[in-house]
């Protein structure tokens, strides 16, 4: 193949070594779709540590960058990854980092770069690329390409659709070489890379009255299909045109499939497939957001709702202090409460119904839970999905015995044929075993809960489940900060459990290893500099008669003292607190955090979830403004 392309092997470079590509200013005033044609080599034998190719996007206002695409899997071809870029109206630039693994023999290649309007999704099939769409291979029916100068087919077309001339491409299936019954050939495009929804268009040619079965499918991350269209009526030998509503707002291929029942199925052409972000039809319905299905109950209930009323589900909210957790959402705002000890009759329900939720789409529910008093914990929280058109409520999740009293985050996938409700309930079965049913930050998404397409950690936070991220100490020993789960070993000081999830980890000083007055400093990785600001979001957990102090610094980089941001100081709370701090800084620098032991071993002092975010807090600082006092609601209940 004439032409050049660009590597980095081992013959100048070492394993580890990274090597880095960065684009000019670019923009992307409409939908773009960026192809990139590479090779990752290896020696013989898999090695154990991989070459790494990624690709990132830094927006000019984020002190950080944001991971698009990676890949390791070697090959000894070119490649094609097709990546859908949405149209922003802020300046980015792409940077592609190739990492070497091990073996004598790796390398990485970069053959093509190229950022085109439009999506990845659509095809002409007039470059040899084929947009990135390729042939799922069979020993008998293929996709091959048609037109051009090729003549290798009794049934050819005479032109394709795209230049109505014999020297256009197309893609077709010819039936001539089938040798059973129900043979398949199936097309298959990119994968999306972002959530999309409207109108697919494609024009395609089948030989009238032939044993063939044409369907397009989508098939998620997880492997499922879905059929979304398929011939009706024997096409005419012309093109047709064919419109199909079509949602992904989840990663998703799309399949063009051909069924033959014989060697006289005939043939089936494909070309210029085409998407629009508008429904095919005029449709007057809004497309359904899944953020309408989700509440944190700081202002109100959202779109969630009673079956009744009396002592349901309340909306309180509770002072920080050291006997009684607040909400999850910021520690100092609202959340539902079912007390269910103030019910005169055992068996007592509860029932909180979500919005509606159409049909046939893949849903995540999340939610965070807690539970106080009860003897027997299992079943006083459970969640059923209620199908509308049929009346039937299926049980999809129910408590076990966890934790008392922490914050516990649930996860469940659910899809349904009709559309929904998800209804909580909360329940007393005996009049002596009674208690309180806390519930917090619901949020429904699209999209499988554990889709191995699960795009990358979003850039710029850290929740600690995995690793400390890019966090790191000058020195580690037992006066430093350590990564934990569960209680802290002190009793009357630290939290019961993280604040992600519950059961996950978070940063801690253990002050029975420190003396009075020791620092311990987590220290951030290097945060690009950039004009506006920049809001910091973390959670801290400083609870314990004897808690010292807890500081944030900026370090500009070249500078060699530190600028303090924020601080608390002596015990909060025994809930997790939210902490906004919003700054600017034009220059390379890093964000500390130094926890200072306090005067006895009830000092424990720990953080976790942080998130660094471009622009100001304005947004998020209405919630916690409201943190003042009892609600209303809380009056009326005595704990």
């Amino acid at each position: 193949m004439p032409g050049h392309y660009i590597y980095v092997d081992t013959s100048f470079a070492k394993q580890g070594e990274k090597a880095v590509l960065l684009s000019s200013d670019l923009q992307a005033e409409e939908w773009s779709c960026l192809r990139l044609v590479y090779q990752i080599t290896t020696s013989s034998g898999s090695p154990s540590d991989p070459s790494l190719l990624n690709l990132y996007v830094r927006f000019e206002d984020e002190s950080f960058d944001r991971l698009l695409w990676s890949a390791k899997e070697p090959s000894d071809s070119w490649l094609i990854a097709s990546l859908d870029l949405q149209n922003t109206s802020k300046k980015f630039k792409i940077l592609i980092e190739g990492v070497l693994g091990q073996g004598d023999t790796a390398s990485i290649a970069l053959f093509e770069i190229k950022m085109t309007t439009g999506y990845c999704i659509e095809c002409d099939f007039e470059e040899n690329h084929l947009c990135g769409f390729v042939n799922r291979w069979n020993p008998n029916v293929n996709w091959f390409v048609g037109g051009g100068s090729v003549r290798n087919s009794h049934s050819l077309l005479p032109q394709d659709h795209t230049f109505k001339s014999e020297l256009g491409h197309y893609m077709y299936v010819d039936s001539v070489y089938v040798k059973h019954f129900q043979e398949v050939a199936q097309l298959i495009s990119p994968m999306t890379t972002a959530p999309m929804s409207g109108c697919l268009a494609f024009y395609y040619q089948l030989q009238q009255g032939n044993d063939n079965i044409f369907s397009v499918y989508t098939r998620d991350g997880a492997g499922l299909y879905e059929e979304i269209w398929k011939t009706g009526s024997p096409g005419n030998a012309v093109w047709n045109l064919a419109e199909v509503e079509f949602s992904a707002p989840y990663p998703m291929e799309v399949i063009f499939e051909v069924a033959f029942n014989g060697p006289k199925g005939g043939y089936v052409a494909l070309d210029d497939i085409s998407f629009s972000p508008v429904p095919c039809q005029n449709q007057t319905e809004l497309p359904f957001s899944a953020a309408e299905a989700s509440c944190n109950f700081e202002e109100d209930l959202c779109n969630f709702y009673q079956d009744k009323e009396g002592p349901g589900w309340a909306r309180v909210k509770v002072k920080p202090n050291m006997y009684r957790t607040g909400d999850h959402t910021s520690g100092t705002g609202y959340y539902l409460l079912a007390n269910t000890k103030f019910t005169s009759q055992p068996g007592y329900i509860g029932r909180l119904y979500g919005p509606s939720l159409p049909g046939n789409l893949q849903y995540c529910l999340r939610f965070y839970y807690a539970i106080y008093g009860f003897l027997k914990m299992s079943d006083t929280l459970a969640v059923y999905i209620f199908e509308e058109n049929h009346v039937v409520q299926e049980k999809v999740w129910s408590v076990l015995e966890s934790p008392r009293g922490v914050w516990m985050q649930a996860e469940i996938p659910f899809k349904k044929p009709m559309p929904t409700k998800v209804v909580f309930m909360s329940l007393c079965k005996s009049f002596w075993d009674c208690g309180l049913v806390a519930l917090d930050d619901i949020t429904v998404e699209l999209g499988s809960c554990w889709s191995p397409e699960r795009l990358p950690p979003p850039p710029g936070e850290c929740t600690f489940e995995q690793d400390e991220c890019a966090f790191t100490q000058e020195r580690r020993n037992r006066s430093s900060w350590h990564k934990r789960r569960g209680e802290t070993p002190t009793s009357y000081t630290g939290p019961k459990g993280d604040h992600t999830t519950g059961v996950g980890y978070y940063m801690y000083i253990e002050a029975s290893h420190m003396v009075y007055g020791q620092k311990a400093q987590l220290v951030s990785w290097s945060l690009r500099g950039v004009t506006g600001k920049h809001c910091l979001t973390f959670f801290y957990h400083m609870y314990g008669a004897g808690t010292g102090l807890l500081s944030v610094y900026l370090k500009k980089e070249g500078d060699s003292g530190e600028s303090l941001l924020w601080r608390r100081r002596g015990e909060q709370s025994i809930s997790w607190l939210r902490a906004l701090v919003e700054y600017s800084c034009d220059r390379q620098h890093q964000i500390i955090f130094e926890a200072i032991r306090g005067v006895s071993i009830r000092s424990d002092i720990a953080i976790d979830d942080i998130k660094f975010q471009a622009g100001p807090c304005a947004e998020m600082e209405d919630i916690t403004q409201q943190s003042s006092g009892y609600s209303e609601d809380l009056n009326e209940i005595e704990y």
